[in-house]
């Protein structure tokens, strides 16, 4: 569509990406090919050598996954996008793309667990050095800076207390040491937060989550400034192979069409839950973003445009209590990930953080009876109905430490 880039955000949503295909469909064909046929011996060669645009190997691009990832770029107000196999992929092409032996990173603890494992396993035996803050605490980010930072990484709200990060005032810091500020947007999508607007060099997400929305793909997508970034992480994202499939970005693509009215209805949804949950006997303390309660609650206001749809909970039961409250509920299904449509439930301590370790999980303030929440989008009624039957359950309970 021409001048999609001076429309609204629910517009671009469904219009962003498409160009105009043979036949003339109204939703991009997937090309579910792995390789592409060159008209001639001197066609190939020139597609090759980067002398004429089009298409050699699925690896190296496809228009499926091209449609998807310029309309993620579009969305985000970047300049171009690399479609990715997972958020993890995403986040493995970023850190090998921008360093290398002797490199320093800045992390923040709230971030998803296998980020922080990746980052003390494979990099730390590729000789990059990582120094995880608080990086809601800016002074926690400015010391922790060295000669050879080279990449400060957050999310923001963080996974999965949802601590919120000051992206400009991070990204000043950053660019005052050299070194780039990437941006891990999974948790709000760009829907509500665009980093870039406050001065981030990388944005990245699962697009598992918000993005595609179905709990029925696994897809990352790192998005760059300018086109000399993306050339770099073209080639390395190439090398690495950790590329999504056409079909796959036909369905994130599909998902995205929806993506704003999604947002809406997840932030509020979650608001009144989050309202619900502060009030209740059995809860010690609700983290959200919405909620003036929150520490982050003013820098939320300023850098956001909701709060989202994750909420993360204390319950003053401790562990055995989330426990018995996951085993309790109906509605909200007991499972990892974030951002679908259905309502879902889980310990991170024990599920999507274990592999950080204890020690690394306390620093980040992951405690044993933290319950995280991803609210979908099914009458809010029905889902605290199902919450207060499930926490009338755990009220009496008494705190354990897990084994």
């Amino acid at each position: 569509m021409e001048n999609i880039e001076d429309t609204y955000f629910e517009t671009k949503c469904v219009h962003s990406g498409i160009k105009e295909y043979e036949y003339g469909p109204v939703v991009p064909p997937i090309y579910q090919t792995s390789t592409f046929k060159f008209k001639s011996a001197c066609h190939g060669a020139s597609l090759f050598a980067g002398e004429e645009k089009g298409y050699i190997y699925t690896r190296m691009g496809n228009p499926t996954i091209e449609a998807m990832e310029d309309s993620v770029a579009a969305l985000e107000g970047g300049h171009k996008a690399l479609g990715c196999g997972s958020g993890m992929a995403a986040v493995h092409t970023v850190f090998a793309a921008l360093t290398q032996f002797g490199d320093h990173i800045v992390c923040s603890h709230a971030v998803y667990g296998p980020t922080t494992t990746l980052l003390n396993s494979i990099m730390k035996r590729y000789g990059v050095e990582t120094t995880f803050v608080d990086a809601s605490n800016l002074d926690e980010v400015k010391n922790a800076i060295t000669a050879k930072t080279r990449i400060i990484y957050i999310e923001t709200p963080g996974n999965p207390t949802l601590s919120i990060s000051d992206i400009k005032a991070i990204a000043k810091i950053a660019h005052n040491a050299g070194a780039y500020l990437v941006v891990d947007n999974t948790f709000m999508s760009p829907a509500l937060q665009k980093p870039f607007e406050f001065g981030a060099d990388i944005v990245l997400h699962s697009m598992t989550k918000f993005l595609n929305g179905h709990a029925d793909v696994i897809g990352g997508v790192i998005i760059v400034r300018d086109e000399q970034m993306y050339c770099d992480f073209r080639k390395v994202l190439n090398q690495l192979g950790g590329v999504i499939d056409p079909f796959n970005s036909f369905l994130v693509h599909r998902g995205i069409k929806t993506l704003a009215l999604r947002m809406q209805q997840h932030c509020e949804s979650a608001t009144a839950i989050a309202g619900y949950l502060e009030n209740h006997p059995a809860v010690k303390k609700v983290m959200f973003p919405g909620l003036r309660s929150h520490p982050q609650y003013s820098l939320a206001q300023k850098q956001q445009k909701g709060p989202g749809g994750l909420i993360a909970i204390e319950l003053k039961g401790g562990y055995r209590a989330g426990k018995n409250m996951m085993n309790g509920v109906k509605l909200f299904q007991l499972a990892v990930s974030l951002g679908g449509v259905e309502s879902l439930i889980q310990h991170p301590a024990s599920m999507t953080h274990a592999s950080m370790g204890a020690e690394a999980r306390a620093a980040a303030g992951i405690c044993e009876g933290l319950v995280r929440l991803s609210i979908g989008i099914e009458n809010v009624n029905d889902l605290i109905n199902d919450l207060e039957r499930s926490l009338d359950k755990v009220n009496d309970v008494k705190d354990v430490v897990m084994n």
